[in-house]
């Protein structure tokens, strides 16, 4: 019998809510994908209460999380390994140093990197010398990587308002040739009326994908979508239909969390959790 598709997933957990892996574990688990997940930070729920509790993990806790990664030989099995927010210094150039690792033992390992550092609202939400680690050490290796208009921006020092800006960002940041750039949520001049847009810049050109965007902001849809997309890839699904599933499905858990007047993504609703076992029927 096959193994399923093996993902290491590096990035935040909380104990309510759904951002980190506590939003992108259950869609590639459903999805049928076998998933080791490493938190860079616990907290009790996102900063958007009056409280949050918890803390990032001490430097020495996630090395020998990291540790026991490699006895178990993670790196050497993984199919994809993906990182999102990284709450300390430390942290981070621990998951670089790992991330290098684990390409240079298992070269056919796709790395996705989702680089949490902001948005246009509050702005810059980590330490500069975090977002430094992002760009100058985990984006050069990543073969996808999923920025939204303001991360990327704060990246290649530049606005993004056209297809013509992200395509000079692309050429300003240090990715392989052949590598995937995904700016998720852009909001451009040509975009359709009251849509936003992923928009896929690689070697074959850019590619865009429309949505409409619902009057709901939640967070963790970027990690949601980051979880999508490996599991569409995982399961053979081309990179464009990949990035329509998985807004579509977002779609979808925002309009239920709307209609339940919850202040999170819903990931219960019949619908998406019967589409996620289709794509791994699929």
């Amino acid at each position: 019998m096959t193994p399923p598709p093996f993902v290491i997933s590096i990035q935040s957990q909380v104990v309510f809510g759904h951002v980190g892996n506590s939003a992108a574990l259950f869609p590639m688990q459903a999805a049928g994908l076998e998933v080791a997940a490493i938190p860079t930070v616990v907290f009790s729920n996102t900063p958007d209460y009056p409280t949050q509790r918890g803390r990032a993990l001490p430097p020495d806790f996630f090395a020998d999380l990291l540790l026991g990664a490699r006895e178990r030989g993670l790196p050497e099995r993984a199919d994809f390994i993906m990182t999102g927010y990284i709450g300390s210094l430390d942290v981070a150039l621990m998951a670089a140093d790992f991330v290098t690792e684990a390409k240079a033992i298992n070269p056919r390992l796709v790395y996705l990197c989702d680089p949490v550092m902001g948005d246009a609202e509050p702005g810059l939400y980590v330490p500069e010398a975090i977002a430094e680690v992002l760009r100058d050490r985990l984006l050069p290796m990543a073969d996808i990587a999923t920025p939204n208009p303001f991360e990327l921006g704060w990246l290649t020092g530049r606005d993004i308002a056209t297809l013509t800006d992200l395509e000079a960002a692309r050429t300003r940041l240090r990715m392989a040739p052949g590598a995937h750039l995904i700016a998720t949520g852009c909001a451009l001049n040509d975009s359709p009326p009251g849509h936003i847009e992923s928009v896929i810049l690689d070697a074959d050109g850019p590619s865009r994908h429309p949505v409409e965007h619902l009057p709901v902001a939640l967070p963790g849809t970027g990690d949601l979508f980051s979880g999508l997309v490996i599991a569409g890839l995982a399961h053979g699904v081309p990179l464009p239909q990949t990035v329509e599933t998985a807004q579509r499905l977002i779609s979808r858990a925002l309009d239920h969390a709307r209609t339940l007047g919850a202040g999170e993504v819903v990931l219960c609703e019949p619908d998406f959790r019967r589409a996620l076992l289709a794509l791994k029927a699929e």
